[in-house]
């Protein structure tokens, strides 16, 4: 499955594109305007990059905070710190897994939600500011003929940016 997206500035020019394809026979199953009054990226499928973050570290999280808990507990008994006195020899190994875990935590806080937040979101991102713009988009969708004729038709309207995508997970 291939992906074409071409950004237009306004509306009227979003659905004389839009007419222009359906005048060339595209499906028009398979094209869609994003942008006011028309669906939003949301309704589109449009991933957002800050709920990927946060998938993104509560699955680092899932792994780093056991793994940090059982780090704190072999670095306390490897060192025989006695940290807290008050605590006793365990108490010490216990809260320096809890240290360990709570570094897990933070470690995927900050690395699994910070570069899913940066670089996990792909093109989504720049579409979706363009569309807090005010900016529209035209998406179609289809095998690589279809697109390709897309293109061309349109290329006419001078597109701030048209871009094509190949979805390999449809294959």
């Amino acid at each position: 499955m291939n992906y074409l997206v071409a950004v237009l500035p306004d509306r009227i020019q979003a659905e004389a594109a839009y007419v222009a394809l359906e005048k060339e026979g595209l499906p028009m199953s398979q094209v869609a305007i994003l942008g006011k009054g028309y669906k939003s990226a949301d309704e589109y499928g449009l991933i957002d990059p800050n709920e990927q973050a946060g998938k993104q570290a509560k699955l680092m999280a899932t792994w780093l905070v056991p793994f940090g808990f059982v780090a704190g507990v072999a670095f306390s008994l490897s060192t025989g710190l006695d940290t807290f006195a008050w605590a006793g020899e365990w108490g010490n190994h216990f809260i320096g897994g809890l240290l360990g875990a709570g570094s897990g935590a933070m470690g995927s806080a900050f690395v699994g939600g910070g570069t899913g937040l940066i670089f996990g979101s792909g093109d989504a991102l720049p579409y979706r500011n363009r569309l807090k713009l005010g900016k529209y988009l035209i998406v179609v969708n289809g095998d690589e003929s279809l697109t390709r004729k897309a293109t061309l038709i349109l290329r006419r309207f001078d597109p701030e940016n048209i871009q094509g995508y190949a979805d390999y997970s449809q294959m």
